[in-house]
This record gives C-alpha cells, sequence and structure tokens, in this order.
C-alpha cells in the first residue's frame, strides 16, 4: 500500500505510566512531586501490610506493543472496556503525550474532541474560540470565516456565539465543539465519547456529518464510543482494544460481538457460580432458591437455523416448596441493544431439593445474529409483585443463522430491519375489473 494513501501508521507503539508519579517540569511541580513521593512513602508501608495489588513507584503499560495502519477516509471504532486503554490512545494519535516506546506516523492535519470544552478559552466567545482552533489547525483567518457561520448553523448556538464559552453548559460545548472539529481543514478527526453529553437528535446529525466527511470528502475518523449501535452506524472498521494490547482488528459485527462477550459466552454447560451474578454476589448464593447449571441439549454447537427450537435442561435447587415459579429470557442483541422478553408459558412446581427442567424457547421470530438471553426465575407474592428469585446474566447465549428458503427468500441481516422478523403479511390477488367503477 503507498503511503500517500495512509493516515496513520503506529509501529510496536507503548505507553508506559508510574504508579503514584505526578508529573512535573515547573518548580511548583518539583515541590509537588517532592511532597508526593515522602506521602508516597507512608502509603506504601500501610500498601505493604495490606497486600495492596501494586507498588507505588512501579511501571505499568495503559498501552502495549501497538501495531495499526489507518487509510485515509476509513471510519475506525475504537471500543474497549474501562481501563482498555482508549483514551491514552487517542491522546497518542492527538498528540497530546508522547509514546513511551514506538512510533507514530501521522499524515495530515489532527482535528481532536476529546472532552467536553477540548481546546476552548473560557474567557473566549464562541465565535472567537472558532478562530482560535481553526489557527492552531494552521488555517488562515479568510479560510475560517469562509467557513463560520456553516459551523454557527451546525452547532445550534447561534444566539450565543458571541457570549463566551464559560457560560455554555455542557451540552452547548459538545455542539461547538463537534462543529468545529468537523467543518475546520483537517485531515483526520478524532472523537471520544463526548457526543453522549448532546441531545439524541443532535447525535444523529453527528454521525452523519462524519459519515460524509469520511465518504464525500475523504476525512479519516477515528471513533470511541461504548454505544455499539452507533459503531455499527458509523465504522466500516473497528479494532478492540483489552488490558493495553490489540485484541481483534477487523469487521465491526465481530468485533462487537468480541467486546461483548459472545464469542466467550457461547457454551453448551453454565455452571452458574457468582460470577453469573455480578449485581448481588454475596446475596443470591444463600437464597431460598439457586439455579445451579443449564445444559444445552441436541448440538454441540448453540447455532440454530429459523424454526428450530432449542432444549435446555435447568437443574436448579430450592430451600422449601413452591408451587408456581415462573421464568423468562430477557434478550439482548450482539451490539448490546435489548431484543425483548420471553415469558414461560406455563409455571413449574418446585420441591424442596434438587429439581430438574426443561426449557425450550421459541426463536422463531429473531432475525440472524448472535443473542444473550439473561435468565431470571420469579414468582408472585399473596399481593400479585413480582418476587425474583434468582437471576444469571448470561444465562444462555446463541447464533440465529442466516437461511433462506422457498417461504422467506429474504437474507435478514440488515441491522436497519431490526432484530424482529414480524408475522407474515397476508397477499391475494384480486379480480380485475374493466368498467368503470365511478357512477356505481
Amino acid at each position: 500500500m503507498k503511503q500517500n494513501e495512509m493516515a496513520v501508521i503506529m509501529n510496536g507503539v507503548g505507553k508506559k505510566y508510574r504508579y503514584g508519579q505526578i508529573g512535573a517540569g515547573t518548580l511548583q511541580g518539583d515541590l509537588k512531586e517532592w511532597y508526593q513521593r515522602k506521602k508516597n512513602a507512608r502509603n506504601q508501608e500501610r500498601a505493604d501490610t495490606e497486600d495492596a495489588p501494586y507498588q507505588i513507584g512501579e511501571t505499568f503499560y495503559a498501552l502495549k506493543d501497538i501495531d495499526l495502519t489507518i487509510k485515509q477516509g476509513e471510519t475506525l471504532g475504537i471500543i474497549g472496556k474501562n481501563g482498555a486503554g482508549k483514551s491514552t490512545l487517542l491522546k497518542l494519535l492527538s498528540r497530546i503525550t508522547a509514546p513511551s516506546e514506538g512510533n507514530i506516523k501521522i499524515y495530515g492535519r489532527v482535528a481532536s474532541m476529546l472532552e467536553v470544552g477540548t481546546g476552548f478559552d473560557g474567557e473566549l466567545t464562541g465565535r472567537e474560540n472558532i478562530y482560535l482552533n481553526g489557527a492552531i489547525l494552521g488555517m488562515k483567518r479568510a479560510e475560517i470565516t469562509k467557513k463560520i457561520e456553516d459551523i454557527i448553523t451546525f452547532s445550534e448556538v447561534g444566539d450565543f456565539i458571541d457570549t463566551p464559552v464559560k457560560r455554555y453548559s455542557s451540552g452547548m460545548y459538545v455542539k461547538l465543539g463537534f462543529a468545529v472539529a468537523a467543518h475546520l481543514d483537517s485531515e483526520i478527526m478524532i472523537m471520544d465519547e463526548v457526543l453522549a453529553v448532546g441531545d439524541m437528535a443532535f447525535q444523529h446529525k453527528c454521525l452523519d456529518r462524519m459519515k460524509a466527511a469520511a465518504k464525500q470528502e475523504g476525512k479519516t475518523v477515528l471513533y470511541v464510543s461504548h454505544n455499539m449501535h452507533t459503531i455499527r452506524r458509523l465504522c466500516d472498521r473497528c479494532i478492540v482494544l483489552d488490558k493495553g494490547k490489540l485484541l481483534f482488528d477487523g469487521d465491526v459485527d465481530t468485533a462487537t460481538a468480541i467486546y461483548l462477550g459472545a464469542e466467550d459466552i457461547q457454551q453448551i454447560r453454565y455452571e452458574f457460580d457468582a460470577d453469573y451474578r455480578p449485581y448481588d454476589k454475596n446475596i443470591r448464593l444463600n437464597k431460598r432458591f439457586n439455579m445451579d447449571v443449564l445444559e444445552v441439549l441436541n448440538t454441540s454447537v448453540p447455532e440454530y437455523e429459523e424454526g428450530e427450537v432449542p432444549c435446555l435442561r435447568l437443574t436448579c435447587t430450592s430451600e422449601q416448596y413452591f408451587p408456581k415459579v415462573g421464568f423468562r429470557f430477557e434478550l439482548w442483541y450482539q451490539d448490546g441493544t435489548k431484543t425483548g422478553t420471553m415469558l414461560s408459558g406455563n409455571t413449574a412446581e418446585i420441591k424442596e431439593g434438587k429439581n430438574v427442567l426443561e426449557l425450550r424457547p421459541d426463536l422463531t421470530h429473531l432475525t440472524p445474529g448472535q443473542y444473550r438471553a439473561d435468565l431470571v426465575a420469579y414468582l408472585y407474592d399473596s399481593d400479585g409483585n413480582e418476587d425474583i428469585l434468582d437471576g444469571v446474566y448470561p444465562g444462555f447465549a446463541f447464533t440465529i443463522r442466516n437461511s433462506l428458503n422457498e417461504r422467506h427468500y429474504l437474507d435478514w441481516h440488515h441491522q436497519y430491519w431490526g432484530h424482529i422478523r414480524l408475522h407474515d403479511m397476508q397477499v391475494a390477488r384480486l379480480p380485475y375489473l374493466e368498467r368503470e367503477i365511478d357512477g356505481q
């Protein structure tokens, strides 16, 4: 691939930090660091007696051995759990900080928005900050003037454009900041999760603007988000970071499935220990009813064609007799959106001790993709209120495969069609009448 087709090249990039370290560089900073070292020494003595997970002064990698090549005009999604290194990666690409090892080559000017108000001077007005940001990118005043009305219109803060931005709300900051980053002459746009601050309509407008910047103007867009729907809508490629390392680089569907754990949790036997009850680990296993094991029968891989009904065997233990216990699956699609709830059509009698139940969820109307089903057991008290007996997350993970047949000849894989295939509508051919209907 030609170098002039590249936007970013990263080779062996790592960023190292030190626990308990404060940056210096000024006399005041040096004094603060000296005081902190003294304080850390006392804290370390305490930490040594408390079996601390790390030593103060010990180094760690926020990013390690990152090799990444990004082409011009690509829209790259960057996902990962908190602490995975996403923000560190963006700071390196924005030149806010330098790598500890490796090298980064960036071809083109970078416009970044990593947090609300990035690059703004609170004492300056919105209009003055537009000129300031343009000057930082190396643009001439006349160039900025040509674009300023478009920026103001897009930002939706026109009534306050001559007001100091220190008086702006966080939403107004985001709107103006994005408008500036999207319209000024930069070849690379870097966006963090800040769009979540804006209202829904503005988020959609921003996503459309970023897609247009990539497809029509040839800009490179790097976008970090925990919202898998926006990642799928915007990006044509996605990387997954985990504990500072590049876990995956490829298509968006696979990336989101890895991030959401779908590829790890699809199995045919689940032993529901405390890890499956993240919201109340210390309670559920000591309650009067527990779901212990779920087994997926009649298959070695939980993948199903349209119309297939999985057969699941659930083993549970109860400390008392329950005449009527209901179960429900709470379904999630692979991008993290809620698909729906499936209730058991009947209740089960639960006896004291060990119980074995059979569950047959009807997945007929699910479109192809990967799903997670959280399993909840419940009953109703004498007042008709729901009483949760147990809940496991996930209770069952599975895939619906693409299938084509004579009856349903469409390939239902498009995200914008949703996750549910509704009931078929009936079509009947009516007799054609040649005579005029008017006047009858």
